[in-house]
């Protein structure tokens, strides 16, 4: 029988490796870097964190208030649940108000910089329309303006192409919640943040963007709205005028809505789906929209994104 003996010195018989001089070579090899914990850390946030609003803070005081003096003097509980409703009257009535900043923070005008000097935003909402949207798109693209769409994520799922085709053109998408449910005001936290979450999920999915902006249905909203979009990164964005476009048949009466007062750093809000329809059957917005830009800019104003007024 032939034998082999090894040394770490000496080659091995032909063919062969010597495993010593093999670990020794694997061994002294440089360690691959470690995983930094800044590789799987969540996105930069966008917005700072502010806390909870004040009048959040206030309910939950009252609350506690009201609760206490039930505890210690049962006898005058008339008193105490009449404090509580009385609570929740007062905040149900300023969720009715969708340009109230007493429950968080919410953009109703422009930053007031000076590159904003001679900017208004012009939001669209509902959205996409496959039969609306094209003509909204090319109307501004015929007159050059970028606007600002807040899309529907449930619409955004069944029309994926059009809602690249407005990124495309330059405008900005952003979060009108998944499925725009009428019973948004009066929906609990985990609602909430399951409802604007997967908008922006599908949202970013189909334009390769996150939503920066959020807008309530209809505007209306509750307490628990703005924690839920601190924790998701979002700032509320309401408008300075609106045209009730999704009511209003008159083409005429929906400009002077948007144009009696108009003054630099507004919002204006029209919508793509849900528009109303003129005598013939038109969407009111198709004719709206060319006066109105005419109008903005004869009154020397320009138009911008959300994202380009809050970056100016």
């Amino acid at each position: 029988m032939v034998s082999f003996a090894f040394d770490e010195h000496h080659d091995s018989p032909a063919g062969m490796t010597n495993p010593i001089r093999q670990t020794k070579r694997i061994m002294n090899q440089p360690n691959p870097p470690l995983p930094r914990a800044a590789d799987h850390a969540a996105p930069a946030r966008r917005w700072p964190r502010t806390g909870n609003p004040p009048m959040f803070n206030a309910t939950i005081a009252w609350h506690a208030a009201m609760v206490a003096g039930w505890v210690l003097t049962p006898v005058a509980w008339p008193w105490w649940l009449a404090g509580i409703f009385a609570s929740h009257m007062v905040v149900v009535t300023i969720g009715l108000w969708p340009r109230s900043s007493l429950l968080g923070a919410n953009w109703t005008r422009l930053p007031d910089t000076p590159r904003n000097a001679d900017a208004v935003a012009l939001t669209i909402d509902d959205g996409p329309d496959p039969v609306v949207t094209p003509q909204v798109l090319d109307l501004l693209d015929a007159h050059g303006v970028r606007a600002t769409f807040f899309c529907i994520g449930a619409r955004a799922q069944r029309h994926p192409a059009l809602m690249r085709e407005i990124v495309a053109r330059g405008h900005a998408v952003e979060n009108h919640s998944q499925v725009h449910v009428h019973t948004f005001s009066v929906t609990l936290p985990r609602g909430l943040t399951r409802e604007i979450d997967a908008a922006q999920h599908t949202l970013e999915a189909l334009t390769g963007e996150r939503p920066l902006f959020f807008r309530a249905p209809a505007g209306l909203r509750n307490v628990f709205l703005e924690p839920v979009l601190q924790k998701l990164d979002l700032r509320l964005a309401a408008w300075t005028r609106r045209g009730f476009d999704t009511r209003e048949r008159n083409p005429q009466r929906v400009l002077e809505r948007l144009v009696d007062g108009l003054a630099a750093r507004d919002i204006l809000l029209l919508h793509d789906a849900s528009a109303a329809k003129d005598a013939t059957g038109r969407p009111v917005v198709l004719d709206v929209l060319p006066r109105l830009i005419e109008t903005v800019r004869a009154r020397g104003l320009r138009f911008v994104t959300l994202r380009e007024a809050r970056d100016a």
